[in-house]
């Protein structure tokens, strides 16, 4: 086991002692290769690199008190970069390939999964890139697919605490037929300039409108929305957002525990009909929202937490979900695979 500060661990990227790597080449994918290097070889006029063809994922691992690595709904973020693969001309990662390069750098790099107790958890990163060389626009004939793990605590410093969002405008994340609904770079670089902005005013993140009529909730930053109120779980439905598997997981989570489920288009209007708010996504889990302000519209606020607490939903639905992640409540959706 590492010397690491488990309970100090923030969201960020250090070094672990090893990476796979899978190249894609005449037609064909490769063997998995073990790499200690943290830098890729990549031609100039790589595809990633000028044409964006590059896609990624998130998710977890978590050590239980059984000591077992319990790894969350991975096939699920397999299918997602097929999606994100299929949308920008990239061959498909097989399952096989997939699974098999996160589950080898779980065992790899164990020493690095943070233990019981200490609220982190294993992060991995598998990502797709264009690595053949063009100069006109088109796609790439090689691909590197690649993934890495590193221990990370929080995506918010403020935990599981209540955040305050910014409404942005004047900018769109993605466009309502764009690739919003794939886990490609240039959706996050479009989210830099009013994210940044958002932390220099005050707030955690940012929350996009449609990009079409900016009347209806969209992305919350790095994350899906979702309110509730009158028993009812409600969340965007949207071409522009991406599947949040956590947020599915959830809505199975909601009805479970006797919600109603709503994906719908959500006016910024009906914000002040909610009893409770939230971003979710990998990264967050949940992170409830205190208070949003639409700071371009006469600085509306629309508040959900006046004592510095979650609302009462938002907490059940966290420890579920974490209780299912670590192994401590009965994984009765089945979405837990072990690695030992």
């Amino acid at each position: 086991m590492k010397n690491i500060e488990w309970s100090k661990l923030t969201f960020g990227y250090s070094k672990t002692d090893y990476n796979i790597r899978c190249y894609y080449r005449d037609g064909k994918w490769g063997e998995l290769e073990i790499s200690s290097s943290e830098n890729i070889p990549l031609h100039m006029a790589a595809t990633s690199l000028h044409y964006g063809q590059e896609a990624f994922e998130g998710l977890k691992a978590f050590c239980g008190k059984d000591n077992k690595i319990r790894v969350f709904r991975w096939e699920e973020n397999h299918q997602r970069m097929v999606n994100s693969a299929q949308g920008i001309l990239m061959p498909e990662v097989p399952k096989e390939i997939f699974w098999g390069a996160c589950k080898k750098v779980i065992e790899l790099n164990r020493d690095y999964v943070p233990p019981y107790g200490h609220g982190a958890s294993f992060y991995l990163r598998p990502l797709l890139i264009g690595t053949g060389a063009q100069v006109g626009v088109k796609a790439a004939n090689e691909y590197l697919f690649m993934v890495f793990g590193v221990p990370v605590g929080p995506y918010f410093k403020e935990g599981f605490k209540p955040v305050n969002i910014q409404i942005v405008r004047d900018a769109d994340r993605a466009a309502p037929l764009g690739t919003g609904v794939y886990k490609v770079g240039g959706n996050y670089a479009a989210s830099l300039s009013s994210g940044e902005r958002a932390h220099k005013e005050g707030f955690s993140a940012a929350l996009y409108l449609d990009a079409k009529e900016k009347k209806y909730i969209d992305e919350c930053g790095p994350a899906n929305f979702f309110g509730i109120k009158n028993n009812t779980y409600v969340t965007p439905l949207s071409t522009s957002i991406l599947p949040s598997i956590t947020n599915k997981s959830l809505m199975v989570l909601a009805e479970d525990m006797g919600l109603k489920v709503e994906r719908r288009p959500i006016p910024v209007t009906e914000l002040s009909e909610f009893s409770e708010c939230g971003a979710c996504g990998t990264a967050a889990v949940i992170s409830p929202i205190g208070k949003i302000v639409d700071s371009q519209n006469d600085g509306k606020e629309y508040v959900f937490s006046k004592d510095g607490k979650a609302g009462s939903i938002s907490t059940q639905l966290y420890e579920r979900l974490l209780g299912i992640q670590y192994g401590e409540m009965e994984d009765k959706f089945k979405w837990n695979t072990l690695v030992d």
